[in-house]
């Protein structure tokens, strides 16, 4: 029964990281969505209302953030686009890791610097995940016989 326990458990913690991996790039649309939602909420929107702005200023959020990756010439301002999007996937990314490790290792100093190094996976993965939506198709063998 213990195996059990240890198996299902390493699952479990396998299945966040992949969910953590999966939903980082949509951090910043969240963040927003939650702050718009919780600023709505206290204006007096009540629940149905500021669920409904979040979802809005989310949606809004991500849309903008495709839309100026997308088509957006200059280089330094895509970067600038895509560092919107990593700097609170890595905030996450250190926070779910963190969150992880205080309960495997006692030393401060350890959790930390695992922590870290989660927050850098979690922001490179993002970053890469957000520069695959900047880059154009390449014209297949098919479009090059019809030019």
């Amino acid at each position: 029964m213990i195996i059990l326990a240890i198996l299902s458990s390493l699952a479990a913690i396998g299945l966040l990281c992949w969910l953590l991996f999966t939903m980082a790039v949509f951090a910043l649309p969240a963040f927003v969505g939650v702050t718009a939602g919780a600023w709505a909420h206290g204006t007096g929107a009540g629940i149905p209302g500021a669920i409904l702005v979040g979802a809005v200023a989310a949606a809004i959020t991500l849309a903008a953030g495709h839309l100026l990756i997308t088509f957006v010439w200059p280089v330094w301002l895509k970067l600038i686009v895509a560092s919107a999007f990593v700097a609170p996937a890595a905030i996450a990314g250190f926070h779910a890791t963190h969150g992880i490790v205080k309960h495997l290792m006692p030393s401060d100093a350890w959790q930390i610097t695992f922590s870290v190094i989660g927050a850098v996976a979690v922001g490179i993965t993002v970053f890469v995940r957000v520069a695959e939506m900047a880059a154009t198709p390449a014209p297949s063998g098919r479009d090059l016989a019809r030019a």
